[in-house]
């Protein structure tokens, strides 16, 4: 039927095994919605096209930190990564203002930043201050893994939280 979200499980690779995918209606898998909030143009657009590469994901940029709110509601992602250290508004800024919408705070968020070493994020299996973690650089696969671990559709809340359940 049209509209239902049905899960498959499948392994990324032997290093990422268990991740989940969402399928659509007619057993086709559903592209997720990235939101990628960093004021580095050149390592968005890097970014963007590696994930989009991949065939699973759209991606959208926003380089403006203080643009993030009103390009979250517009784009209505399944996960945000989001830097930490940016000009005008940081990461946590960010975080707080997602946090408080009541639209999209619970849209899940990696940070993926280059204050943190990988080392660090291994030791709290990802997690720094309640918060998931990605060390700058990460690899492609590294973000996939990460996207479907922490990502809504996992969670099945993606239908229901847009009205499509």
């Amino acid at each position: 039927m049209p509209g239902d979200f049905h899960f498959i499980k499948l392994s990324v690779a032997s290093r990422h095994p268990g991740v989940i995918l969402q399928e659509g209606a007619f057993g086709m898998a559903m592209k997720k919605k990235v939101l990628i909030i960093d004021d580095e143009a050149a390592f968005t657009n890097i970014v963007k096209l590696t994930l989009e590469g991949k065939g699973s994901y759209e991606v959208f940029v926003e380089n403006d930190p203080r643009r993030a709110i009103s390009s979250a509601r517009k784009f209505w992602p399944d996960i945000i990564i989001l830097d930490v250290v940016m000009p005008q508004l940081d990461g946590g800024e960010v975080q707080t203002q997602i946090r408080a919408d009541p639209v999209l705070k619970r849209i899940p968020i990696i940070f993926l930043t280059a204050i943190v070493r990988q080392k660090e994020v291994d030791e709290h299996d990802g997690m720094i201050g309640g918060s998931f973690y990605l060390a700058k650089p990460a690899t492609a696969d590294d973000l996939a893994c990460a996207i479907e671990q922490h990502s809504r559709a996992k969670t099945g809340t993606v239908g229901a939280e847009r009205g499509l359940a």
